[in-house]
């Protein structure tokens, strides 16, 4: 009995529903339409924004006039073959011989001296001459070698050359002496000058005449 009555209220309730229905749905699709008419009426207007731009005039450029391109240069034309003349020598012709006999030595132009009567001592010159100085007491020099070889040169085994300007005047006195070519190291340079004090040498000679002379003299120092 329950369940019959059961059933039959849930067949009303459903044929309630069903009947309602075409209310619902008309009364929602009214709504609708109204709530899009609303919308529309009362949403603010929408402009679109101005994206429009603006281009810079153009300038013209003048379109330079054409380059003329200069022809290529001419060949270089081939030098000139030499020809061999036709002149003719005459067989005849010599040249005389030079003997002393012809041209004594008392002809002869003086030995060059210095220029203009300088004091050739006051630096090192060019000193014409014919017979160089050569060392008189090579002993002396060699003793001297060997006391002013600074000990610490020598015994790492550094040797050099020094050269030395030596101003010997006509007797064979030197007058005085200067460095000219440095050995590389200055105990070697100033044991050179040392030395130089004790050298004595013989005179110059040019053409037969003693003559004052810058000559320049090497000193060698070496551990072997």
């Amino acid at each position: 009995m329950a369940k019959d009555e059961m059933g039959a209220t849930a067949g009303t309730a459903n044929d309630q529903f069903k009947a309602s229905f075409g209310n619902w749905f008309w009364g929602s699709l009214i709504a609708a339409t109204l709530l899009h008419f609303a919308v529309f009426a009362f949403f603010p207007t929408l402009s679109a924004e101005d994206v429009s731009y603006t281009a810079d005039e153009m300038a013209a450029i003048d379109i330079p006039p054409e380059v003329e391109i200069p022809p290529p240069p001419e060949a270089i034309s081939r030098p000139a073959t030499p020809v061999i003349s036709e002149a003719e020598i005459d067989e005849d012709i010599t040249i005389a011989t030079t003997t002393f006999e012809d041209n004594p030595i008392e002809n002869l132009p003086p030995p060059p001296t210095a220029s203009g009567g300088a004091d050739i001592s006051a630096a090192p010159t060019f000193t014409p001459m014919t017979v160089k100085p050569r060392i008189l007491n090579t002993r002396e020099v060699e003793q001297a070698l060997t006391r002013n070889y600074p000990s610490i040169l020598r015994d790492a085994g550094i040797g050099g050359t020094v050269e030395v300007w030596f101003f010997v005047d006509e007797t064979g006195k030197v007058i005085k002496h200067q460095l000219n070519k440095s050995s590389g190291y200055d105990q070697l340079d100033q044991a050179a000058l040392n030395v130089a004090q004790v050298i004595k040498v013989s005179p110059a000679e040019n053409r037969g005449d003693k003559v004052p002379v810058w000559v320049s003299i090497p000193i060698t120092f070496t551990s072997k």
